[in-house]
């Protein structure tokens, strides 16, 4: 699958890691829910290095539309929530 981490660039990044991906997406939710900015902030950080760790960079002038589009380390509480699915940021 493509994800896409904005304002980094496109990765591909294996189907097999989306278990423990949803495990930091839960996790993100929950500090959301509970609106703790600190988790917030740690948890992210740690879901977009999980990406990251996973992931294969593609080419910058790749064209291929993203499965997945991840908000960059800094953003924003409110800009994170307008990201989010029914199921948080990453599906499943």
């Amino acid at each position: 699958m493509i994800v896409r981490i904005m304002g980094e660039g496109q990765l591909d990044v294996a189907e097999s890691h989306l278990d423990r991906l949803n495990e930091l997406d839960d996790e993100l939710l929950e500090a959301l829910d509970q609106g703790d900015e600190d988790v917030f902030r740690t948890t992210l950080g740690n879901l977009l290095a999980a990406v990251r760790a996973a992931g294969s960079p593609r080419p910058a002038d790749s064209l291929e539309p993203s499965d997945l589009i991840l908000p960059n380390e800094d953003a924003t509480v409110e800009e994170v929530r307008r990201l989010l699915r029914d199921d948080g940021l990453i599906p499943g």
